[in-house]
């Protein structure tokens, strides 16, 4: 037996690491020091429990903003090549059958990101609901979110509608 710990030397322990981890917690729940942490949390616990939520709750805004700095980094490449806003720009780079498949689906997401119910009658059009063919053909699960996202609400629409848009519109 090892520090009278109840457990076995180490030398004959399966998981020497383990046992020495083991070992020394019960040292110090001897001794009293784990006692002691117990008190702290007991004491702090509104204070810790209140900083990780903190962290999670910016951790998911800070997520949604930089999906919405994306999604407007990819319409801004739309507006360099095709007129209108953001948006127009997006429905234009979608329609255009020249473009690679991959870019266009960037386009999709774009959309949906953006929540603007003008791009749901282009999105329809593409949509068939068949299984996806990416070689081919759109794809169908960007599509459907994309269209889901531009006819309903969504938490992250309240968000950027309340706590404004990550790229402010730039004066023409």
């Amino acid at each position: 037996m090892e520090h009278g710990t109840g457990l076995k030397s180490r030398a004959d322990c399966r998981y020497p690491a383990t046992c020495a981890i083991v070992g020394a917690i019960k040292e110090l729940a001897a001794m009293g020091q784990i006692a002691q942490t117990g008190r702290f949390l007991r004491r702090w616990w509104p204070v810790v429990l209140a900083a990780g939520v903190l962290t999670l709750v910016t951790a998911f805004v800070g997520l949604l903003w930089f999906i919405q700095i994306d999604a407007h980094r990819i319409a801004q490449d739309a507006q360099r090549q095709y007129a209108g806003d953001e948006v127009q720009a997006l429905i234009l780079a979608v329609q255009d059958e020249q473009r690679p498949l991959g870019d266009r689906n960037h386009d999709v997401w774009a959309l949906g990101q953006l929540r603007d119910p003008r791009a749901v009658p282009v999105l329809s059009r593409y949509y068939t609901g068949a299984p996806c063919q990416h070689d081919k053909f759109l794809c169908q699960l960007e599509l459907k979110k994309a269209i889901d996202l531009c006819t309903g609400w969504s938490a992250s629409t309240w968000l950027r509608t309340t706590m404004g848009r990550a790229f402010p519109k730039k004066p023409s």
